[in-house]
C-alpha cells in the first residue's frame, strides 16, 4: 500500500464531512427568518433542532451496523441523498411538522455519514488513529466556517427557502460525489502500531459489551461530554452574569463583543483540538492525553467562575474549556479502535456514541441547579468536577484496566493459533 492510498482516503472522508457540517451549524442562520416568515415560537422552531441531535446519535448503533454490513461508500452515498433531501425539504416547509420531518432526514444522512467517515479513518490509520479520526472529526467541528458568510449572504438577499434548496442540492451532491472515491482497506494494507497497546483480534459488539473496559470507557465519555455541553449551554448566562456579555473587545483590525468573540473561539477550538489531541494520543498514548485534557477543561471551568469577569481571561479561559472539549470525538473513537479491533468497530463505537445522547439529555439538569441554586457557579463546578473525575479514571482504572485488556486478547490469539497447529499436525495425510 502507497501511503497517497490512504490519505487520500482520509481527505474524502474530511470533504464528506464538511459536506454535512451546515446541517447542524448553520441551522441557527436560518431560525429568525423562519420565525419572521410564519410568525411560530422560536422554541417551536427549535424542536427541530432536537429531533435532528437525537436522531443523529441515537440511531448510530443501527448505522454501525450497516456499514460493517456495506462499507462505506454505499453508506456515505445513502447519507448524502438524505442530507441533501432533508434542506430540500426544509426549502418546501410551510409548517412545523415539514421542519420536523427535514430534521429527522437531516439526523439520519449526518449520522451516517460521520459514522462512516470515523469509521473509515479508524480503519486505514492504525498506527495513527488519534490524528485521523480527529482530522476527520475536525472536518465536521469547522467545516462550516468555508460556507458560514455565504450561506447568511443568500439567506439576505435571496430569502432562506431559496437557500435552503440551493446548498442542499450542493452539500448532497459533494458528499454523493465524494462517496464513489471511498472503500475500505485490504488486511494486507493495514499496518499495527508498534508503540500503542491495541488488542491483536476483532471483538464482535456482544463480546465488546462483556468487557468491563466498554463500560468504563461509556461513563467516562458520558461525564466529559456532558460537561462540555453544559458549559457550552450557559455560556451565554455566565458572560451575562459576569458583565461581560457586551464588553467590547479591541483586535486591532476588528472590534467585537466578548460573547459572540468567545463563540466563534469555539467553532476554531473544537477544529484545533481534535487532531492536535488525536495526534499526542498516537504519540503518548490515549489515558495520558486523557488526563492531560480533561484535567485542563477541569481547571479550566473553575478558574472561569474565579476570573470570568475580566474579559480578557473570559475569552482565554473560555477558549481553553472549548480546546479541551473537543477532543472527546476523537480520543474514544480511536480508543474504541484500539481496544475492539476494526471489523465490528461501526457497531461498537456506534453504541458507545450513544454516550453523546445521554450527556444531551442532562443538560437541562445545568438549567434546574441554575434556578434551583440562583447562581451559575454550582453548574460549573458540577461540570469541573465531572471532568475531573474522568481524568482520575482515566489514569487509575482506565490505564491498568486497558492493559489487561490487550493481555487477554494476545493471550487468546495465541491460544488459537497454537491450537489451530495442533489440529492441522494432528489431522491425517491425504
Amino acid at each position: 500500500m502507497s501511503e497517497s492510498t490512504r490519505w487520500l482516503q482520509l481527505v474524502v472522508g474530511v470533504v464528506c464531512m464538511i459536506a454535512t457540517a451546515n446541517i447542524q451549524y448553520a441551522w441557527t442562520l436560518f431560525v429568525p427568518e423562519i420565525q419572521q416568515t410564519f410568525g411560530w415560537e422560536r422554541a417551536s422552531i427549535q424542536i427541530a433542532f432536537t429531533i435532528f441531535v437525537l436522531v443523529q446519535t441515537w440511531l448510530a448503533p443501527i448505522e454501525g451496523f450497516f456499514i460493517d454490513k456495506f462499507g462505506p461508500r454505499l453508506m456515505v452515498a445513502f447519507g448524502a441523498i438524505f442530507i441533501g433531501a432533508a434542506w430540500i425539504i426544509n426549502s418546501q416547509a410551510t409548517s412545523l411538522f415539514g421542519f420536523y420531518v427535514g430534521a429527522a432526514i437531516g439526523g439520519i444522512g449526518v449520522g451516517s455519514i460521520y459514522a462512516t467517515c470515523i469509521n473509515n479513518a479508524l480503519k486505514w490509520f492504525p498506527d495513527r488513529r488519534g490524528l485521523a479520526v480527529g482530522l476527520t472529526a475536525g472536518g465536521y467541528g469547522a467545516g462550516s466556517a468555508a460556507t458560514i458568510l455565504p450561506i447568511a449572504a443568500m439567506i439576505e438577499s435571496s430569502g432562506f427557502q431559496e437557500t435552503f434548496l440551493f446548498f442542499g442540492l450542493l452539500q448532497g451532491g459533494l458528499a454523493f460525489v465524494a462517496a464513489w472515491f471511498l472503500r475500505s482497506p485490504a488486511k494486507s494494507e493495514v499496518k499495527t502500531s508498534t508503540s500503542l497497546a491495541q488488542s491483536r483480534r476483532d471483538y464482535t459488539l456482544k463480546e465488546a459489551l462483556n468487557t468491563k473496559l466498554f463500560w468504563l470507557m461509556f461513563f467516562m465519555f458520558i461525564c466529559v461530554v456532558t460537561g462540555g455541553m453544559m458549559a457550552v449551554a450557559q455560556l451565554g448566562v455566565i458572560a451575562q452574569d459576569l458583565g461581560v456579555k457586551e464588553f467590547e473587545v479591541n483586535m486591532y483590525f476588528f472590534t467585537m463583543a466578548a460573547l459572540p468573540l468567545a463563540l466563534m473561539l469555539d467553532r476554531v477550538m473544537n477544529g484545533i483540538s481534535r487532531p492536535l489531541f488525536g495526534w499526542i494520543s498516537d504519540n503518548i498514548g490515549r489515558e495520558k492525553t486523557m488526563v492531560i485534557a480533561f484535567t485542563l477543561e477541569g481547571i479550566g471551568i473553575i478558574a472561569l467562575g474565579y476570573f470570568g469577569s475580566n474579559p480578557w481571561a473570559f475569552l482565554l479561559l473560555s477558549g481553553l474549556v472549548f480546546l479541551a472539549w473537543g477532543e472527546v470525538y476523537s480520543l474514544f473513537s480511536a480508543l474504541a479502535g484500539d481496544a475492539f479491533g476494526t471489523k465490528h468497530i461501526g457497531k461498537i463505537y456506534g453504541v458507545l456514541y450513544t454516550a453523546k445522547g445521554i450527556g444531551a439529555l442532562f443538560v437541562p439538569v445545568g438549567n434546574l441547579l441554575m434556578e434551583a441554586t440562583g447562581t451559575w457557579s454550582t453548574v460549573l463546578y458540577t461540570v469541573a468536577c465531572m471532568d475531573l473525575l474522568a481524568a482520575f479514571l482515566a489514569i487509575v482504572a482506565l490505564r491498568p484496566t486497558l492493559a489487561a485488556h490487550v493481555a487477554r486478547s494476545a493471550a487468546s490469539v495465541k491460544t488459537t493459533k497454537t491450537d489451530d497447529i495442533a489440529d492441522a499436525s494432528a489431522a491425517p495425510a491425504h
